[in-house]
């Protein structure tokens, strides 16, 4: 009930082995950091790359080139790389005032950093991702495939599987998105309890102690939040479920589809076929 393929599938997720199907979910947060770690043991295309990027960078083929040119699709107002007039696919574009923090950071194929974003690593950002103006990502971060960290989203200690989004003004702290999670403008992650101590999670009067004293949201594949809901620390809501707009939702666990609706003055907490 509490194990990573109960909230997410990973079939097609690059990083699925910091998940362990005998542990419960949340253990891949405590990993992060030593995960994120291996991979700045070897050369890097952003290896020395730190502070504010003053010149557009283009990273392809693994390596920073200075040989190709940037421009705006008139079509869809998209960033374009090119070679002599012939479009490039795949190539990660830094765009000018973007910050890296320092350069524990590795860019994925395809994916665009906006002026005015701030990156500490050790992240690693996956291909075809937006990581748009004003984007906060301070550290122990993995960002999948197809991602947005959007307009001052700030995240830390946390992972977005493929297709999840937290594209306008939200906080995602020692979290977990699923897969095709999209978190509606405004919305909060709450990582930290008011009162001292780890924070727990019951499921059937079964009380699981996380041993962690931040510990966000776990959302499971294609939940949705609605703008300016807020899950308090140690929320954790399995596959398909909606949480409506201006929701405060109370910590514990949530079966796949259920719905978390304001009703009279108070919650209307149940489940619907999806």
């Amino acid at each position: 009930m509490l194990s990573p393929q109960d909230f997410f599938d990973l079939n097609d997720f690059e990083h699925q082995e910091i998940f362990s199907k005998d542990e419960l979910v949340w253990t891949a947060l405590n990993r992060l950091n030593d995960y994120l770690s291996a991979f700045f043991q070897k050369p890097r295309p952003l290896s020395k790359i730190t502070g504010l990027i003053d010149k557009a960078l283009v990273i392809y083929n693994s390596e920073v080139r200075n040989d190709l040119e940037i421009e705006t699709s008139d079509s869809q107002s998209s960033i374009q790389v090119s070679m002599k007039g012939e479009i490039v696919k795949d190539a990660a574009v830094i765009l000018p005032g973007a910050y890296l923090s320092n350069d524990k950071i590795i860019i994925g194929p395809g994916t665009i950093v906006e002026p005015g974003s701030f990156i500490k690593g050790p992240v690693i950002i996956g291909s075809q991702c937006e990581i748009r103006q004003g984007a906060y990502i301070r550290g122990d971060c993995i960002v999948g495939n197809k991602c947005v960290v959007g307009h001052t989203t700030e995240m830390k200690g946390s992972i977005l599987l493929n297709g999840a989004k937290a594209a306008h003004f939200a906080y995602v702290g020692d979290s977990i998105l699923g897969k095709d999670v999209n978190l509606g403008a405004g919305t909060k992650l709450a990582n930290l309890k008011m009162i001292p101590g780890s924070i727990t999670v019951t499921v059937d009067k079964k009380r699981y102690d996380t041993g962690r004293r931040k510990l966000g949201a776990i959302l499971g594949d294609r939940t949705e939040t609605g703008c300016n809901s807020v899950t308090s620390p140690g929320t954790l809501m399995g596959q398909g479920s909606i949480v409506y707009s201006g929701v405060s939702v109370p910590a514990g666990y949530y079966p796949s589809r259920t719905v978390v609706a304001p009703s009279q003055g108070s919650l209307r907490i149940h489940s619907v076929k999806r």
